[in-house]
């Protein structure tokens, strides 16, 4: 049994890694796709032992180690937390067990000290913060009946919406209905609509539309502008407001970004992001991490290990970093 299981479990993988007290890295291994909220509590921590056996081997039977710090996508409430914090301690995967929402462990990957910020913008979107003494600031990231807005099938749902309007004349023309009618390869924007009503497409697709959304915008496209726009003031305004919530926005951190629509590194999208952190928090620094949120786990799983006052955490933390050195795209 080691000191630590950290789990970054994520829509589409569940990466785990057995970690010592030192830092070392001593197994990882991928699963599937982390979704408690569709799948249920039992079902996702199922998900969690395949990938630990991947690391460990097929026979590989619980305990696995002192310490669980899972960071995983359907921990958005603390409801949520406590249920899947309840079930991987009835199922021993450890004798104590921390659980908390995957962008924390996005922060600390990205992050060169134990605070800042992180804003995903994936499939969806959400932001937390955290203050030197601890404190976090973060949202129910619900979608938009918790007041969010995009995200890639956010935005999907807006150039659909947009071209569906361009197309039966109620909204101006647009190259977005192009955009639709290609990735689709449909004669009509209206036939996507029906695929996704009759469930013949499968809606995540709607992600597919963010990188030609894009591009558009960079085109001068007015209306895929405006989405663009949009995006970035929704990125500052959510990782600027839990800043402010914790009172750091005069306190030099580190803001990371992750997520397919930031870390694909548009130029058009990050000169918007980088010029309202400018304005607004200019005391912040943006930063896409070279290390996957599964380190980030590891370190925060350590930091909860650790002792008040005892030696080796700049070493630890060295070790961690070294082991999942790995450049996200761009």
């Amino acid at each position: 049994m080691t000191a630590l299981l950290a789990v970054d479990g994520g829509n589409s993988k569940t990466a785990v890694a057995l970690v010592a007290e030192d830092g070392t890295v001593l197994a990882t291994g991928v699963g599937g796709g982390f979704r408690p909220q569709s799948e249920g509590v039992p079902a996702a921590i199922d998900v969690l032992l395949d990938a630990v056996r991947r690391a460990l081997g097929p026979d590989a039977r619980p305990p696995f180690a002192d310490h669980v710090a899972a960071y995983v996508a359907g921990a958005d409430l603390p409801v949520e937390e406590d249920a899947l914090r309840a079930e991987i301690l009835a199922r021993g995967y450890g004798r104590t067990a921390v659980v908390g929402n995957d962008t924390f462990a996005l922060m600390r990957a990205g992050t060169s000290r134990p605070y800042g910020a992180a804003v995903v913008c994936g499939a969806g979107i959400n932001a937390v913060a955290v203050a030197p003494d601890g404190r976090t600031a973060r949202f129910p990231a619900l979608g938009r009946v918790s007041g969010d807005w995009g995200g890639g099938l956010g935005l999907g749902e807006e150039v659909l919406w947009h071209a569906v309007r361009a197309e039966d004349g109620r909204g101006p023309g647009t190259a977005l209905l192009g955009v639709v009618r290609e990735v689709f390869g449909t004669r009509t924007a209206e036939e996507v609509v029906l695929g996704l009503h009759f469930r013949s497409l499968a809606y995540g697709r709607l992600n597919d539309l963010v990188p030609p959304l894009l591009a558009a915008a960079a085109s001068g496209d007015a209306i895929a502008r405006e989405l663009v726009e949009r995006q970035a003031e929704e990125v500052a305004l959510m990782g600027v407001t839990a800043l402010r919530r914790l009172g750091m926005l005069d306190t030099p951190c580190e803001v990371v970004l992750g997520g397919g629509v930031l870390t694909a590194r548009d130029p058009l999208l990050d000169g918007l992001v980088a010029r309202r952190y400018a304005e607004r928090a200019p005391r912040a620094t943006l930063v896409v991490s070279a290390h996957p949120p599964v380190a980030g786990a590891a370190l925060l799983g350590l930091e909860q290990l650790r002792r008040s006052g005892s030696g080796g955490a700049d070493e630890a933390e060295a070790r961690v970093r070294a082991a999942f050195a790995a450049a996200l795209p761009g």
